[in-house]
């Protein structure tokens, strides 16, 4: 009876120690999926803001880059995890606006198979021309455009990339007769639009910014509510005369379906304290990024006005990648 009582007593002051360990910071490492090769924007993003959340969070932060299919690869091994509390995703545009329409079967479901923590940045999307055009604004750029018999080619990173949307949409309400030259990442792009091979492109701003600083490109508008505060000098798309228009690329931050509300909460603290640093906001101004702070249900309801918007889109132009 002894032995058994003291059993007893042993394994309440296991449990009674273990409950608060367990409930203080994790040691183990909190794993970022990328569904981008390291080294490009959305790596570095990341890793940008990875750095101050692994602080405030107690714990190192990995990121692995799992890149391929349009993120489609990184999505899916997010969302069978079962190491709940242990992983991240940057789910973005491709993610959770226009995979769902651009791809016939998904092996995720955008709306269901994530939870949101908030979003991270976005990228103002820049329409950038030749310097062999003779445009200097976008109402020269229009008159130019329409002036050409067999119209004008305009360059993408890719079918069914925010820049290639950003172009269909643009080219919707702009009227004019304009073909798209698909490339494969904006960076083969652009030095053809240097070359003059094609008349112009939609370009994001992390890209972007070192062709239009060293005026190899011409930015002629940004497809943003409000001129980008690094980029003053270049006007709206909506000052310019097309009300309204609006695009960017941007990334959120989620966590399988099946995660705690305590580490949905958790990291969307880490991530506002992040977002909120002034050293970490410097970084992404450098990058030509806009943080985007707020909450996850701030998150859910951007996600689901952008499926709406690029999914009319999508499916108006018919563009399909499988």
């Amino acid at each position: 009876m002894q032995r058994k009582h003291f059993l007893a007593t042993l394994a309440g002051l296991v449990l009674a120690t273990a409950t608060p360990w367990a409930s203080a910071q994790d040691p183990r490492p909190l794993e970022w999926v990328v569904g981008y090769a390291a080294g490009g924007g959305s790596d570095i993003v990341a890793r940008t803001i990875a750095e101050s959340m692994s602080a405030t969070l107690g714990r190192p932060i990995v990121v692995n880059n799992k890149p391929g299919a349009g993120t489609n690869i990184a999505a899916e091994y997010t969302a069978r995890s079962r190491d709940l509390g242990n992983i991240m995703f940057s789910a973005d545009f491709a993610t959770l606006a226009a995979n769902p329409f651009l791809f016939s079967k998904l092996t995720y479901n955008a709306e269901r198979d994530f939870q949101p923590v908030g979003l991270l940045v976005r990228f103002p999307m820049f329409l950038v021309v030749s310097n062999k055009v003779p445009a200097k604004n976008l109402q020269e750029f229009i008159a130019w455009a329409k002036s050409q018999p067999e119209g004008v080619n305009w360059a993408s990173a890719g079918p069914g990339s925010p820049h290639h949307l950003v172009g269909e949409l643009f080219r919707e309400h702009s009227g004019l007769k304009l073909t798209h030259v698909p490339y494969r990442g904006a960076a083969p792009a652009v030095q053809d639009v240097i070359g003059g091979q094609v008349a112009a492109m939609w370009i994001d701003s992390a890209t972007a910014y070192p062709f239009i600083n060293s005026q190899k490109v011409r930015a002629i508008a940004v497809a943003s509510a409000q001129r980008v505060p690094t980029m003053a000098e270049v006007p709206t798309v909506a000052e310019q005369g097309l009300k309204g228009f609006e695009g960017y690329a941007w990334q959120g931050l989620v966590v399988p379906a099946a995660s705690s509300a305590e580490t949905v909460s958790s990291f969307s603290r880490a991530l506002q304290t992040a977002l909120g640093d002034t050293r970490t906001k410097a970084r992404l101004q450098a990058l030509g990024v806009e943080p985007m702070p707020g909450t996850p249900a701030d998150m859910a309801r951007f996600a689901k006005s952008e499926r709406e918007k690029w999914g009319r889109v999508i499916t108006a132009v018919g563009v399909k990648l499988d």
